[in-house]
């Protein structure tokens, strides 16, 4: 199981490519994905042309770019077959994919919250493969 949800850095890989960068469509600061989290959430990864690259999720909910590629290739809403929660503002958007919380049940339950932090602390979420972003869902919880 992956610690996703980790506060531990790893320094085991040297990059040469920055872990943010800004999206070619917005300027937000977009943060670096893994490739298997983008094949997860791409509607037919099987005809995506992908290249040996690093690639990057974009954060701002009013950009339609969901993924881009180092060479600025840019995958859109349209291309995602998850809905994206970090694109939306509806209270129904999702806040946790590993167990399916929405933003309306997490600001009526707080034990949501707890349940879910719990979860992760036993290494139970997968958050790097089911979030969009590839991030730890926590973040997005309200405060």
């Amino acid at each position: 199981m992956s610690d996703c949800c980790s506060t531990e850095s790893d320094t085991s890989c040297a990059t040469t490519s920055p872990k943010k960068r800004p999206c070619p469509t917005c300027g937000a600061k977009a943060v670096e994905v893994k490739l298997a989290t983008l094949l997860h959430h791409l509607k037919q990864p099987w005809e995506a042309q992908l290249g040996d690259q690093k690639y990057y999720f974009c954060p701002d909910v009013d950009c339609r770019t969901v993924y881009f590629g180092e060479d600025e290739t840019v995958m859109g809403i349209d291309e995602i077959r998850t809905a994206v929660g970090q694109k939306r503002t509806d209270p129904e958007r999702l806040l946790c994919y590993c167990f399916g919380v929405s933003q309306s049940q997490a600001e009526l339950d707080p034990d949501i919250k707890r349940f879910v932090t719990q979860q992760t602390k036993l290494g139970s979420c997968a958050c790097d493969s089911r979030n969009p972003s590839g991030r730890c869902c926590l973040k997005d919880f309200p405060k």
